[in-house]
């Protein structure tokens, strides 16, 4: 088939879950599909495509990614009843780019990646209504925006994120209802955000098929250098991975520095932590004085840490889709302890795969656990190994092929 694929980012190089997932999807339909890919840059200059992604695709289009101002947001939040994520990526630029290629190409089907770009989809049907659409959705929005209220909720110093939640959320209930009933198709990540977003939209029980997230499972296997190749560089006691300025990931490091960071410190005082990934937001600033842990910042890549590693944290309480670094973990034969929300979507079992905690303490004394007992720590690792196997890209990701078969 011809596929037109719009992503909100160039999935190349993938730095985080969005990136990831298309990178992935991109790879695996690129078997036996031509792919057209119009997508966002970063870059402002040329806009050259990296050789690795323009092998799997027949022809990227690039667009300079749109300057958003906080006083533009903020106006645009108080003019109209949209939701902010739904005017991130608004750009005429993109628009003109996607109707050019809409005009000029033989299309099959078209693939919105993600809610930013759901703002398209009127354009769409407008120049080809014809053309099968199918929004595959990173998360279930309204969602992730009540949880993210929910757990801030009791904080004075958080009570204006409380009150963008309850606002966000108001607003994404009826947007996504609105983009899950005009198009051909949806797909969701898990099951948890198919039920959701199924009630959300008054869609029947089984109607939005799940496709989860997958990776390059070879790419994590466990470096074959012993360790010490790395000179102490990247070994930490626990490692947490994911892009720092996203407000569930600030919030999971936040939980564990305050609440579980001690209790781990009392008992091991030396005690090490790695805070791996780009754009540490400010509110993570006061954890560069504690001692032990590391905020690196950018990484240009995060699997020496993953190798260096003894146990990886899933400390959330906030999130909606799955969490790709799990699997990114797990592959890479890390032992891991995390919350129930943090391996939502995912059929893990408890002590077989993962070890989850809902408590400060819980959390703690599974980790002092498993640094007690490296036995115990790498058969843990081997099981979650093999588990990650089922979501290797090339198990995944064919299953879109069935879903196009249904809509053409």
């Amino acid at each position: 088939m011809d596929l037109l694929i719009l992503t909100p980012q160039l999935p190349y190089p993938a730095f985080q879950g969005t990136s990831l997932r298309n990178l992935n999807i991109i790879r695996g339909l690129s078997q036996k599909n031509r792919i057209t890919l119009l997508s966002f840059s970063e870059n402002q200059g040329p806009q050259v495509p990296p050789q690795e992604l323009a092998d799997l695709c027949t022809e990227i289009v690039m667009v300079p990614a749109p300057e958003r101002p906080f006083r533009r947001r903020l106006w645009q939040m108080v003019t109209t009843d949209q939701p902010d994520i739904a005017l991130r990526l608004l750009s005429s630029d993109f628009e003109a780019a996607l109707r050019e290629i809409m005009r000029r190409k033989t299309l099959d089907i078209i693939q919105i990646e993600g809610i930013e770009l759901a703002w398209t989809i009127p354009t769409i049907h407008e120049e080809r209504p014809e053309l099968p659409l199918l929004y595959d959705a990173h998360n279930a929005e309204t969602l992730l925006q009540v949880r993210a209220g929910a757990a801030d909720t009791g904080s004075i110093r958080r009570l204006p994120a409380v009150m963008y939640s309850k606002l966000q959320s108001e607003r994404l209930q009826r947007y996504e209802a609105q983009v899950c009933t005009t198009v051909n198709r949806v797909t969701a990540v898990s099951e948890a955000d198919s039920k959701a977003l199924e009630r959300l939209a008054g869609l029947p029980s089984g109607s939005i098929p799940v496709i989860p997230n997958s990776i390059d499972v070879a790419a994590y296997q466990p470096a074959q250098t012993s360790r010490s190749a790395h000179d102490g560089l990247f070994q930490f006691d626990v490692i947490f991975s994911g892009k720092m300025d996203y407000r569930p990931n600030v919030d999971a490091v936040l939980w564990f520095a305050d609440e579980v960071w001690p209790l781990l410190k009392a008992q091991r005082p030396t005690m090490t932590w790695a805070i791996v990934g780009q754009k540490p937001h400010s509110r993570l600033q006061r954890l560069r004085v504690l001692p032990g842990v590391t905020l690196t910042g950018w990484v240009p890549d995060v699997k020496p840490y993953l190798d260096g590693g003894k146990v990886f944290i899933m400390p959330f309480r906030v999130g909606s889709g799955t969490r790709l670094k799990l699997i990114e973990a797990l592959a890479a034969g890390r032992a891991v302890v995390s919350t129930p929300v943090g391996v939502e979507g995912f059929p893990v079992i408890d002590g077989q795969q993962v070890y989850l905690s809902e408590t400060a303490e819980a959390f703690a004394g599974a980790i002092l656990t498993l640094l007690a007992n490296p036995q115990q720590r790498a058969e843990l690792g081997r099981r979650g190994m093999k588990f990650a196997q089922n979501y290797d890209w090339r198990v995944v990701v064919p299953r879109f092929t069935q879903i196009y078969d249904s809509m053409v």
